[in-house]
């Protein structure tokens, strides 16, 4: 693909040469050369098993015993053969198959016959290792196995023989020596995180660790300190990952304390900074807002984690080192995307949506952004990340951000960004209840050289949004056309009204805002809400055409015109309504 500034190419190669680095120095340490590392004496027991913070469901047992696995979306029936034999019908399943993570399920119906099974098909997983799909040999994979099997060892080991003591033992042992031997060149991020807290973790839990525990804890406390920002966000921008890091990390300062140690002031520093983030996040019916990645919130989760939270406090409204800003009044809830796009290496999920936003009123979402699909869906995956898919505004049908999409790059390097905006300016002012968020980037300027601002004002009631979208052009001439995205939530209904400068947005709970953009035709057009969990749901948007030349500045406002249960705001009657797409 070609690129429109040189920092973008100097970018891009510094991010291929640091990636093909990693992976001739992985591809070393994984190789048959080391492998005789891995074996060598066994420690001789386990002494804690973690907690596993993570929700399970009993009634799954049942379809596990009777040979029946949904995996992301996908359904397995074996039948008179072992799981681990057969061809995976997806990456993804393979993934969730061979990380474990159904152990709890099990572990759930607490029947003895759920513990034999159990047991038996994590002997059969020993037994046919070496056939295992290349899924199950992946460093992240490996990391989320180990966590599983030690969280599940009261499952697992509870009444079984000697021999199968020493096999589980045997090959947990395995596993760990050949993730300690690779951590340092896994991908950075999560995943790399990930496989620092399962090797502390196993640490804690094997006898006779006590070297292995203060290189990993060193090594874990590096990797909190690059990933966790100040603010508790995460490097990659992804408001989920920090409840990813946060259900792992809780039980390994649980581990820290029951075996006699004291955690690092660096692990129990970044989960102070990361519980707060729990909320600043959250809409009014408890989901993130859907930012780089984000997909469904696992409510059920999210309140286990949360009840950790010794402090308890609100949310706060400004994350000025993962780039974020939160305005709330009222019933209103309003979360902005500030923030420029992680280094490549850590873009690999993330968006192109900056000043993107999204709008909650009580319990509804009411702006939104598309969201993710579930796996295997790489053609709205790329759709998902482009900035149309967002509630922000796009120049010339293109995306603020650039992605490696196909060919040889993408292929070995992953379809990261390797190019966006540079810089985002912000402002917050908070007066008399009044909060104004001002931001400005210039993702456009090098090849339309235009730049693009947004200001979003919050009344003190929260009955009312006004913005600005205004346009800067830093070098005359070129293409100018811009599309204002108003994404709305499917449970969302609206009516044009007026002269077509308005929309009259109506909620389940009675209530409605009318949108408008004073001088300018508001356009209704069909989008799409995307979720990794339910599936893909038809839905509209509220779309304002123009030209940035001839139109400096755009003026759009919200405001609550009917409360819920029907009430009236004010009396004055909305004349010629007409339904959307008419």
């Amino acid at each position: 693909m070609a690129f429109g500034a040189g920092s973008g190419r100097g970018r891009l190669v510094r991010f291929a040469l640091a990636s093909a680095w990693r992976r001739a120095r992985y591809a070393f340490h994984a190789s048959p050369l080391y492998r005789w590392k891995y074996y060598g004496q066994v420690p001789e027991r386990l002494l804690i098993a973690p907690t596993d913070l993570r929700t399970a469901d009993p009634t799954i047992a049942n379809d596990i015993y009777a040979g029946r696995f949904v995996f992301a979306g996908e359904v397995v029936d074996v039948a008179g053969f072992s799981v681990f034999e057969i061809e995976a019908p997806s990456r993804a399943w393979a993934e969730r198959l061979h990380s474990f993570g159904w152990l709890r399920h099990l572990r759930a119906s607490d029947l003895a016959v759920s513990r034999s099974n159990a047991r038996a098909l994590v002997d059969e997983w020993i037994r046919f290792q070496k056939n295992h799909d290349r899924a199950a040999r992946d460093p992240d994979v490996t990391a989320r196995r180990i966590l599983s099997w030690l969280a599940q060892t009261p499952l697992v080991l509870e009444g079984c023989d000697h021999g199968f003591y020493r096999r589980f033992m045997r090959s947990l042992t395995r596993q760990v020596r050949h993730l300690r031997r690779v951590a340092r060149d896994v991908q950075p991020g999560l995943p790399r995180l990930r496989v620092m807290m399962a090797l502390a973790a196993a640490g804690l839990s094997l006898s006779d660790q006590p070297r292995m525990v203060r290189q990993v804890s060193r090594w874990l406390d590096q990797e909190l300190q690059r990933q966790i920002l100040p603010d508790g966000g995460h490097v990659g921008r992804n408001p989920g990952t920090v409840l990813e890091i946060l259900v792992d990390l809780l039980p390994l300062r649980q581990a820290y304390t029951a075996r006699g140690q004291q955690p690092s002031a660096v692990l129990l520093g970044a989960i102070d900074r990361m519980m707060p983030m729990l909320r600043f996040f959250r809409h009014g019916d408890g989901s993130f807002a859907r930012f780089n990645g984000m997909g469904e919130t696992q409510l059920g989760l999210l309140a286990t984690v949360l009840a950790y939270d010794d402090a308890r406090g609100s949310a706060g409204r400004n994350a000025p080192f993962v780039g974020y800003q939160r305005l709330e009044a009222g019933d209103t809830v309003i979360l902005m995307d500030t923030g420029a796009p992680p280094p490549p290496a850590l873009s690999l999920d993330a968006h192109a949506g900056c000043l993107s936003f999204e709008m909650s009123v009580g319990r509804q979402p009411l702006i939104v952004n598309c969201g993710v699909p579930g796996p295997g869906a790489a053609a709205l995956r790329r759709m998902a990340r482009t900035t149309a898919a967002h509630s922000t505004v796009t120049l010339n049908d293109s995306s603020s951000c650039r992605f490696l999409n196909g060919g040889f790059l993408a292929d070995r390097l992953g379809e990261a960004i390797v190019w966006g905006p540079g810089r985002v300016d912000v402002a917050r002012e908070e007066d008399r209840g009044q909060t104004t968020v001002t931001a400005t980037h210039d993702g456009y300027v090098s090849r339309f050289g235009i730049r693009h601002q947004r200001r979003i004002v919050l009344s003190p009631y929260g009955d009312r949004v006004d913005g600005v979208d205004a346009f800067t052009s830093v070098a005359r001439g070129g293409r100018d056309a811009f599309a204002i995205r108003f994404h709305l939530h499917p449970a969302i209904s609206a009516e044009r009204i007026g002269n077509g400068e308005a929309v009259l947005l109506g909620l389940p709970d009675g209530s409605a805002w009318e949108f408008g953009a004073p001088g300018l035709e508001v356009v209704w057009e069909e989008s799409i809400r995307l979720s990794d969990i339910r599936g893909s749901r038809r839905t509209g948007q509220i779309v304002v055409y123009g030209r940035a030349l001839n139109q400096a500045e755009v003026h759009w406002y919200l405001h609550c015109v009917v409360e819920p249960g029907g009430h009236p705001r004010y009396h004055d009657e909305p004349e010629d309504d007409l339904p959307l797409g008419a």
